[in-house]
């Protein structure tokens, strides 16, 4: 049985990128793969971490408990902010649109969804209140047709240097919503 994952010949895949296949409709998930800034980010902030569990133990061994206790506490900080800085993105099933964010998550139902386009325009390059121009994937709400929530940017964490992902990112979403959208 060959096994080719394991084996150095084979070319590069350029389907690396893609989404995977998914099966159950009513599962929240993500429709892209989180981006290389976001993931280092995180595993550097997880590295940070695992030194500051390292120094809660030596404290533990050498200092008080009470001091340990906090050092350990601040890690678990520290590990909870990484994972929900990847967590972070936007997640679609049959019951709507989820945007979560670093803080706070914002669920729409598709009933509540009036349209879905990706739009040019400022977008915030990594979060950061510096704007450069970029194309956003915007939600505009039934119940505020005016207003247009921007969901993903060329310039975000996900999708810096990275403009085929964000197309493809995009015409799922714009998917997700077309098929689950009424009226």
């Amino acid at each position: 049985m060959p096994l080719p994952f394991l084996t150095a010949d084979r070319p590069f895949d350029a389907a690396d990128d893609v989404a995977l296949p998914f099966e159950d409709h009513e599962r929240w998930r993500r429709p892209y793969r989180p981006g290389p800034w976001r993931v280092g980010i995180a595993a550097l902030a997880l590295l940070l971490a695992s030194f500051v569990l390292f120094a809660a133990v030596v404290i533990a061994l050498t200092g008080s408990v009470s001091e340990a206790a906090a050092v350990f506490g601040g890690s678990l900080l520290v590990i909870a902010a990484a994972l929900r800085l990847l967590r972070m993105g936007v997640w679609v099933s049959a019951r709507g649109l989820r945007h979560v964010g670093f803080l706070v998550t914002r669920t729409l139902p598709w009933e509540r969804v009036g349209a879905v386009h990706t739009v040019q325009q400022p977008v915030r390059w990594l979060g950061l209140p510096r704007t450069v121009q970029g194309q956003a994937l915007t939600v505009a709400r039934r119940d505020r047709p005016a207003e247009r929530t921007p969901l993903l940017t060329t310039h975000g964490a996900d999708f810096l240097a990275r403009g085929e992902a964000f197309d493809r990112a995009a015409d799922a979403v714009e998917a997700w919503a077309a098929e689950n959208r009424h009226g």
